[in-house]
């Protein structure tokens, strides 16, 4: 009898998050399971990691439980850290991230707690895949994109992922019968145009929310953006090496 694969399970919106159970639901029908998630919303951390400050690691499954799961007082990424260096004993087969409460399509990937966690489990040599869905509502329904989850997650243990790659997957809000199929994308070329909402206290202090408009000029129907308008998944494979290897001799002929 073969041995089922260890999978890391970790998100960006807390490990309370309706879209991580679906995720864990879905993954233990496949493998073995450990979780590691933020004990609270971590939402457009990025790559962020906690060094000056304590980290604190709880478990939160009975220790018979058939799937340990710990929460952890740091971000997405800290939460993989932890994970590889204290909690498991062998490198997983599988990291998966999510499932997101909303897009981490285009540019959101920079921003997205939920790709930097797979991001840290690729620089670590472990494949990983991100799973967003196109829906904010922390009671969003993740039902209709499980089987799609649990294909993609079998086809990267199946097949591994090429070398320095993580993949980015998009789920449009749609029910499953609804969904095209699925489309090998890259990033569109899209960001977003930010303002700040400036507001005063009763006490006559300044303060100010984020806001903005995602603006997509990519009219290019290979793209995440187009995919997911019209209908189908999308997986973008996302690289962590930053070098813009065109740009290279360019600067070469600068006089440095």
């Amino acid at each position: 009898m073969s041995k089922k694969p260890l999978i890391l399970i970790t998100n960006d919106d807390s490990i309370s998050a309706p879209g991580i159970r679906t995720l864990i639901e879905v993954m233990s029908e496949i493998g073995e399971v450990v979780v590691v998630a933020p004990d609270s919303p971590q939402s457009a951390m990025g790559h962020a990691i906690t060094i000056n400050n304590t980290l604190h690691l709880n478990k939160i499954s009975a220790d018979d439980a058939t799937i340990a799961e710990y929460s952890c007082s740091g971000t997405p990424v800290d939460c993989v850290k932890m994970a590889v260096n204290e909690i498991l004993k062998q490198k997983p087969d599988l990291c998966v991230s999510g499932i997101n409460h909303g897009s981490n399509s285009s540019i959101n990937v920079i921003y997205s707690g939920t790709m930097s966690a797979a991001v840290e489990a690729g620089i670590e040599g472990i494949p990983a895949i991100g799973f967003s869905l196109l829906d904010y509502n922390w009671n969003a329904d993740f039902s209709q994109i499980k089987p799609f989850v649990k294909k993609i997650a079998q086809e990267v243990l199946k097949n591994g992922l090429p070398d320095g790659t993580v993949l980015n997957v998009n789920f449009p809000k749609l029910k499953t019968d609804e969904i095209k199929g699925i489309k090998i994308c890259r990033q569109a070329k899209a960001m977003w145009q930010e303002k700040f909402d400036k507001r005063v206290t009763p006490f006559g202090k300044e303060y100010y929310w984020l806001t903005g408009e995602f603006i997509n000029q990519d009219k290019g129907e290979d793209t995440d953006e187009w995919a997911l308008a019209n209908d189908y998944i999308s997986i973008v494979p996302v690289q962590f090496d930053l070098t813009a290897h065109h740009a290279i001799q360019t600067l070469n002929t600068w006089e440095l």
